[in-house]
């Protein structure tokens, strides 16, 4: 499958977020059947749910209580973006290449008052396959949208962007523009 054909899952329900420290959140996902009706309706649902938060670039299952490896990114129109294909939704994602590592700010729905300093790849290889299918795709990706990538992936290992955080001192209260 082509990045010219991913498949965007049709309109979802929009599903409430967790925060941390909710143990979801804390837990490796399980991998998933992308061919599953019920995980095609999961992304269907990240899809709504990240549609209706502001400023949301990406969300994944463990962030609406389901411990799953599925995770959608769209930075479509964001300032920092410097590459995107629109709407994703993969299963099962592994990062296959990173390089150009550089420091970045970073929040989360699901640690909605504060925000950090993360060093993420700025290249990225992503495989991963979207819900509906059976087929795995490979995504190159820079920039705002790569750390949107390792953002999600590490959602579903597990791991939130505070444990990436070099310690207290890159650690920010978030910032309300009205």
């Amino acid at each position: 499958m082509s990045e010219a054909q991913l498949p965007v899952p049709e309109p979802g329900s929009v599903r409430p977020v967790v925060a941390a420290p909710d143990s979801v959140l804390s837990r490796a996902g399980d991998p998933v059947d992308p061919l599953d009706p019920e995980i095609v309706a999961l992304a269907a649902d990240l899809v709504a749910t990240m549609r209706v938060a502001p400023g949301c670039v990406g969300l994944a299952a463990p962030q609406v209580g389901v411990s799953a490896q599925v995770f959608v990114v769209d930075v479509t129109g964001h300032p920092r973006a410097r590459t995107c294909h629109g709407t994703v939704a993969l299963c099962n994602a592994e990062v296959v290449e990173a390089s150009r590592w550089q420091k970045g700010r970073e929040g989360c729905m699901s640690v909605p008052d504060l925000t950090g300093d993360v060093k993420r790849a700025g290249h990225l290889v992503v495989r991963g396959t979207p819900p509906g299918t059976g087929e795995p795709i490979t995504l190159t990706t820079d920039a705002f949208e790569a750390r949107a990538f390792q953002h999600e992936i590490d959602h579903c290992a597990g791991l939130l962007f505070l444990d990436r955080v070099p310690g207290p001192h890159a650690i920010f209260a978030r910032k309300v523009y009205l």
